[in-house]
């Protein structure tokens, strides 16, 4: 019976070390996945949106907003002009401005919002909703959301001239 005993335990010694190897391979794996992940520094920019009632335009530049890093507007996406207001126009252009900024490698951006303003309309069209709607779902962080519309303080002469539109 010694003879079977050596012979069961020789295997088992062999099985043991395969084990230990198989192990100590597995500890190099785990150490190999964390120094894969690098951070990326933030880098931001300011998102420009005008929008009035004939036309919606996005404009993204850097935080100076001297460089233009790029720039969309409503009637590049749809085919009539009276369409160029729309929430899907703006939608379009949104998407368009954020695809184009992403490659360059921006990661959040500051919203300015922006109506025709002075003697005209203080109220931003129907793509600005839209389009503030659309930079927010692509992926990037949001900083600040400003109203920038241009408000006189004593107001300009409207046209028309001293008694108004005669129609």
């Amino acid at each position: 019976m010694s003879e079977i005993e050596a012979q069961v335990e020789a295997p088992v010694v062999e099985t043991e070390a395969v084990v230990e190897d198989q192990e100590t391979e597995v500890v190099v794996e785990t150490k190999n996945q964390p120094e894969t992940k690098k951070e990326v520094p933030e880098k931001w920019g300011i998102a420009h949106i005008f929008s009035t009632f004939n036309n919606t335009i996005i404009h993204m530049t850097d935080l100076t907003g001297a460089e233009t890093v790029s720039i969309s507007s409503g009637g590049i996406h749809v085919t009539a002009d009276r369409y160029e207001s729309s929430p899907f126009a703006a939608m379009k252009a949104a998407n368009a401005v954020v695809e184009a900024t992403r490659t360059k490698g921006f990661t959040g951006f500051h919203i300015r919002v922006r109506a025709v303003g002075g003697v005209g309309s203080r109220v931003p069209g129907p793509g600005a909703q839209a389009a503030i709607r659309a930079l927010a779902r692509g992926g990037f962080k949001i900083g600040r959301i400003d109203y920038v519309t241009p408000i006189p303080h004593d107001t300009t002469r409207k046209k028309g001239g001293k008694r108004g539109r005669r129609v």
